[in-house]
């Protein structure tokens, strides 16, 4: 199995610095002990996995993991989501410009 992995540094602005998460995207879930045992392979403070929601008025559902167990919710990783996703519909340039208030 081959998955795309990004390791993102949230709330910085150059390498080695912030918060880092791995954000795995996913057409759908895998099971829950496999996630698992990715997060815990990445050995970062968490590693977060989406799909894409079926759930009206949502896009994707997320999913957050520590090395050791599932987590409800973490602000970096959502935001490192976020990048991801982005950076995949060419919005990335419009939040960087945003943030430099061009």
């Amino acid at each position: 199995m081959k998955l795309k992995l990004y390791q993102i540094d949230a709330f910085a602005s150059s390498l080695f610095k912030g918060n880092p998460a791995a954000v795995i995207p996913l057409k759908k879930w895998l099971p829950t002990e496999l996630m698992q045992q990715i997060a815990l392979e990445n050995n970062l403070s968490e590693t977060v996995f989406f799909v894409p929601s079926k759930e009206k008025g949502a896009d994707y559902d997320i999913k957050w993991f520590t090395p050791e167990v599932e987590i409800n919710l973490c602000g970096h990783a959502t935001l490192a989501s976020l990048i991801v996703i982005s950076a995949a519909i060419d919005l990335l340039l419009y939040f960087f410009l945003k943030a430099l208030k061009v």
